[in-house]
């Protein structure tokens, strides 16, 4: 008798997996390779697929391109989720890129580029990425080198945590540059938290010691001490 099978939706792919297994595969042939990796030739589809439920596993074709196709005998339930933790965790070490974006008028004025450019820096001391894009209206588009010279000013202001990356491009009304983090981005404040911390640390070290006591002509006098130094000084 031939060993129950386990139920097909623990081993059903998803919409997105395209690989056929078990029943799904429909060529009369496959060049089987056993779980272990071993080569056992040409067998008949429907003789494969029984090898594999014998050992209670899945047949699955692994290179449809190739006549015979191949098959190997495979959990194909526990393949895919090693290859989705394997995935999950390219992902996770992956670095990740995010680009920020400030837009300028040609004809700002001294206080928003200023605010403007204290954005750039933020973003740039966090270690992403500024586009810049200067907005064009009405005649200000017959005079592109004024956005340009914006450009390059703000990249100057901000060349030591910041480097162009893509020059300044016109891009219909638009003109944009694009920069990016240096090395010394971002170290300017990790140094001034390290800094803060420390300040803190102390004034919490200061706080646990305490006042030394004040001297001998300092301390508090009794009421009944009062009375006689007023007698005293009464003629």
């Amino acid at each position: 008798m031939r060993p129950r099978r386990r139920p097909v939706e623990h081993v059903r792919p998803s919409n997105r997996d395209t690989t056929r297994i078990n029943d799904a595969i429909r060529v009369p042939n496959v060049r089987l390779i056993d779980d272990d990796g071993s080569q056992l030739g040409i067998k008949s589809t429907d003789e494969a697929r029984e090898y594999a439920y014998g050992k209670n596993l899945d047949l699955v074709e692994v290179a449809a391109q190739a006549d015979p196709p191949v098959a190997k005998i495979m959990d194909y339930g526990k393949y895919k989720y090693e290859q989705e933790q394997k995935a999950k965790q390219a992902r996770k070490h992956q670095s990740q890129i995010h680009v920020k974006e400030i837009k300028l008028r040609p004809k700002i004025g001294i206080h928003d580029y200023n605010t403007k450019k204290g954005h750039v820096e933020r973003f740039l001391n966090q270690r992403a990425k500024v586009k810049v894009t200067i907005m064009f209206r009405g005649r200000e588009t017959t005079h592109p080198e004024r956005g340009r010279d914006l450009l390059l000013r703000l990249a100057e202001d901000v060349k030591e945590i910041g480097t162009i990356e893509s020059q300044p491009l016109l891009d219909g009304r638009n003109m944009v540059m694009l920069l990016g983090p240096t090395k010394n981005a971002g170290v300017k404040r990790d140094a001034e938290s390290e800094d803060t911390q420390r300040s803190e640390e102390a004034v919490q070290g200061d706080g646990e010691r305490q006042d030394p006591p004040p001297a001998d002509d300092a301390q508090p006098q009794s009421g009944a001490q009062e009375l006689e130094a007023e007698a005293q000084v009464r003629p």
